[in-house]
Order: structure tokens, then sequence, then C-alpha cells
């Protein structure tokens, strides 16, 4: 099976005020179509970047970034990846589902067509009573939502994911933990989901891998080999997140 996402020797190098700083350098890493997939690293290793690449916001120094599209997407029309950022992002002048069919709109979806997307996605993540709120009247667990129903809407292959839950309290996060892994379920979405959160990769993903160094590449390839549904206290899995810290404490110590 052809990977959704293939990246070979990437290189990522900023210049500011005439000095070269060199963030990702020889990153090879291939993501398979319906793979839930955990970015891991010490903060400001370049997790966050590395998605910014893929949905086009940063442009790399060196190396290739090949996205495999579905079958049957229209070229030009939808983007084949979504981005769902830590914070909601939603626009506070528009209502909830304007918010979610804002990709939609500015993709030239029409309007009947958009507002029936932006229903059902809210439907999806258990939204739906909410279309006509405003922002504002929202909880952060809600405005996360919103943010997942608005990149959804636009039918991702890949669905990237900038460390979403980090903001949220911890019973929140376990909530939106559980609500994702069953929309993943539902719609089959390849995921790559950025976390510092190492218990939360091994509970949520089939692999995590761990950028380390400076600059960063890969130092660690983990396929976590419990199948889902998993219970978030299981001792096998707490083993698997002892095991990623120390390669990671390990990794960090060689530098």
């Amino acid at each position: 099976m052809a990977s959704v996402i293939d990246i070979r020797g990437l290189a990522l190098t900023y210049e500011r005020d005439g000095r070269r700083t060199e963030v990702l350098r020889g990153l090879d890493l291939s993501i398979e179509p319906g793979e839930f997939v955990a970015i891991v690293g010490e903060s400001g290793v370049g997790k966050s970047t590395l998605l910014r690449v893929l949905i086009g916001l940063a442009e790399p120094s060196a190396g290739t970034v090949t996205v495999r599209p579905s079958p049957g997407r229209e070229a030009g029309r939808l983007p084949p990846m979504a981005l769902v950022f830590q914070d909601s992002r939603l626009l506070p002048w528009r209502r909830v589902i304007a918010n979610v069919g804002f990709g939609l709109e500015w993709h030239g979806v029409a309007a009947a067509e958009r507002k029936r997307r932006a229903q059902a996605m809210l439907d999806l993540v258990r939204l739906g009573d909410l279309a006509g709120r405003w922002p504002h009247q929202l909880s952060g667990g809600q405005r996360q939502r919103v943010s997942l129903a608005r990149a959804l809407a636009v039918e991702p292959d890949v669905l990237l994911m900038d460390e979403p839950f980090s903001a949220l309290d911890s019973m929140t996060r376990e909530g939106l933990q559980d609500e994702l892994l069953r929309i993943r379920r539902e719609t089959g979405r390849t995921i790559l989901f950025v976390t510092h959160d190492i218990d939360e990769a091994v509970y949520l993903t089939d692999r995590v891998i761990v950028l380390t160094g400076r600059p960063a590449g890969i130092g660690a390839d983990v396929r976590v080999g419990i199948p889902q549904p998993r219970r978030r206290r299981d001792p096998a899995l707490a083993e698997i997140g002892r095991a990623l810290r120390a390669e990671l404490s390990q990794l960090s110590s060689e530098l």
C-alpha cells in the first residue's frame, strides 16, 4: 500500500537577523493510510514545525515531501490535509456553524453544501445542538471540538493535530481523547498528532515517533502494538511509556 505521506531527507533552516538556525535535518518518515501516529520530543525540537511544512506554511530547505491524495479527490478543490491547532482559533464574529464551514467557504463550496457538511461534522463531534451559538458561549473543550469539526468538514485524507488538548484540564482532555478515538473509528482518518505528553501518545496512537537533536531528526520509531480499545491505566501501556521516556532521556543525554 502506498504511503499517504512520504518524507525523504527533509531539512529546514531559518535565517533571521543574519543568523541561520537549522531546525530539521535528514528526516525520513512514511505514514500509511489510516495510521494514527504521534510525534513527541522536547519543547522547541521542531514538532510543530514539521506539521507546518506538511501543511505548506513553511518551505523546506532540502528534501522532499510527497502527499498522495486518495483516489477520486478533485485536484485543487479541497486540501488533502487539515490542521487543528493548540488553540481553537475560532472567529468570534461567526456563529459555530459558520466557523465550521469557513474552510469550505474559502474553497468555494456552495452555501447549502457548506451548511449540510458543517452540521454533519457538528453532529459527529456531538455539538449539533450548539450550531447557532457564538464561540464565547462555549467551554474550552467545546471550542476544540468545533475546531476539530472545522478541520473534518473539508474531508481531509490526513488530519494534522498540533497539541490540541494541551491547554485543557485533565478531565476535559481525557474526554476529548476518547472522543477523538471514536471519531477515528467512525471516519478512518489518517492522523498525525503532535504532543509533549508521552502517556497521551501511547494511549491514542499506533506509532510514536521521537524527534530529538539540534537540528532534529528521528531518534526512535516505536509501534505501540496494543489493540484498540485500550484501558487508560493498562500496565502494558505504562511500560511502553516508561520505555519511551527512557529512550528520550538517553537520546537527549547523547547530544
